[in-house]
């Protein structure tokens, strides 16, 4: 949903979620000029620093989410929040993205099924929600991965599989939730796009975002991709295709794979926020998607989306931390002129637990890649 007209400075913009994203929102939104209340049950959520109002309760908190109706615009930081929560504020508040549109990124059936609509090839798969499902077909989509159909991020929920017993005992291992079994496939990469959507006339897609992982937790962002012209542009317009079908409203991640040697682009996700891989444009974008989210969420269209100077994001987990809490050494990092460090503010480290990020600028991606590395590798 978007207001009827625009939403202007200072009004009160409301988030689910006070996480980083919604950190990197507030300090957005209020460099524009707005006034922001976060709901997170928290009490240490990075974003209540910045908030002006912080509503320290549960997500579904009855009187927390009235509160909240009152802000003049309402969006969300991650995709596990009630959906039902955003649709009881849609009945009093503009919110983007939609309720339904939440719903949809939180399942992996519905999502895929949404993808295939909208005319884009997903890896093959089944939806396995009982024992039963469990057949000679599934044989078909061996080696292959079984993820849990919700509540999996960060490569949570997923366990490999190569034969129908493994299968089996798989979904045991899952608590016999709904599953989707998805075929492994000739990964060569993996890449995201960020679209940018008010509606169908105004929509802009920020460049790739070639993405590196270990331990199934994002780990490099490199952009521009290391991919031929003509595959990034289709990548861009498949992502805008998906949101339109969508009739998305806000800031849309959408991740791909790039599959075999001719660069077959495979709808793998979306995540209805901004996104890890779009923090790189934060300092080489013309404007960044936390700006975006801003600008949708109060019905204006969006930025420029242009790059400024090919980049490397880096992530920076709690891993790098000393045993005893002490903090690594940012000296190397932050003695770099074309490095940029951004911490999340979390009070306690944690391995596997993103602390930061850091984006390192270059004359092209190589170079990008190879500096931030080196950088990572000092901390």
């Amino acid at each position: 949903m978007k207001p009827n007209t625009p939403i202007l400075p200072p009004a009160m913009l409301g988030i689910l979620g006070g996480g980083q994203l919604g950190r990197m929102f507030t300090v957005a939104a209020k460099t524009m000029g707005y006034v922001v209340t976060v709901l997170d049950p928290d009490p240490n959520a990075p974003a209540a620093e910045f908030a002006d109002r912080h509503l320290c309760a549960a997500f579904d908190d009855e009187a927390a989410l009235n509160e909240l109706a009152q802000c003049v615009a309402v969006t969300t930081e991650f995709e596990n929040v009630n959906a039902d929560a955003m649709r009881f504020l849609a009945q009093h508040t503009v919110v983007s993205p939609s309720g339904d549109c939440v719903a949809i990124a939180q399942n992996r059936i519905q999502e895929k099924a949404w993808i295939q609509k909208a005319g884009l090839q997903t890896a093959p798969y089944q939806a396995i929600c009982q024992a039963e499902d469990i057949s000679a077909a599934s044989a078909a989509l061996l080696p292959g991965i079984l993820k849990t159909a919700t509540l999996g991020y960060d490569g949570k929920g997923q366990i490999r599989v190569k034969t129908l017993d493994e299968l089996k005992a798989a979904f045991a291992e899952h608590g016999g939730v709904d599953c989707v079994l998805e075929k492994m496939v000739d990964l060569r990469g993996e890449i995201s796009v960020i679209v940018c959507r008010l509606d169908s006339d105004n929509v802009q897609t920020f460049d790739p975002a070639e993405n590196i992982h270990e331990n199934g937790i994002l780990a490099y962002s490199i952009v521009p991709a290391r991919l031929p012209q003509d595959i990034q542009l289709q990548a861009r317009q498949m992502a805008q295709r998906l949101a339109d079908e969508l009739d998305y409203v806000g800031v849309l991640a959408v991740e791909m794979f790039v599959v075999g040697d001719t660069h077959e682009l495979v709808v793998n996700e979306i995540a209805p926020r901004p996104h890890n891989s779009g923090h790189h444009t934060l300092d080489a974008c013309a404007a960044d998607q936390f700006q975006q989210q801003v600008r949708l969420m109060c019905g204006l269209p969006p930025a420029d989306t242009r790059l400024l100077s090919a980049c490397c994001m880096a992530n920076i987990l709690g891993d790098v931390w000393q045993e005893d809490g002490g903090e690594p050494d940012w000296l190397p990092l932050q003695s770099d002129a074309s490095s940029f460090l951004h911490l999340y503010g979390k009070k306690a480290a944690r391995k596997g637990r993103k602390m930061g990020h850091f984006v390192t600028l270059a004359a092209d991606a190589d170079a990008a890649f190879q500096k931030a590395a080196a950088l990572h590798g000092k901390l």
